[in-house]
């Protein structure tokens, strides 16, 4: 026997702008300290360590940073992880110019 379907279509949820604007945010304060941190500890060894070891990272965190930024929570994070990574270089090159 054949059901009867119901053709309406649901509207999107809509995006939790405030929510996920904050946890960008909060998550980039993170990274950024932590990249600033790390970035200056190796350049007061070696500023081409320093380099090399961050670009290292970016590089190899970003193809599993990009699968990922279609699931809903993630994508601000992602969003928030990678403007904590730009700060936190721009921080190191700005602090040891």
């Amino acid at each position: 026997m054949i059901q009867p379907t119901d053709n309406r279509i649901e509207a999107p949820e809509p995006t939790p702008w405030s929510a996920g604007l904050a946890v960008a945010a909060f998550v980039a304060a993170l990274t950024a300290a932590a990249v600033y941190s790390f970035a200056d500890a190796l350049a007061q060894v070696n500023w081409l360590l320093a380099i090399a070891i961050n670009v290292v990272a970016a590089v190899g965190a970003t193809p599993t940073l990009w699968r990922w930024r279609g699931i809903r929570v993630v994508r601000w994070i992602i969003a928030g992880a990678g403007a904590g990574v730009l700060l936190g270089w721009l921080v190191t090159v700005i602090g040891n110019v």
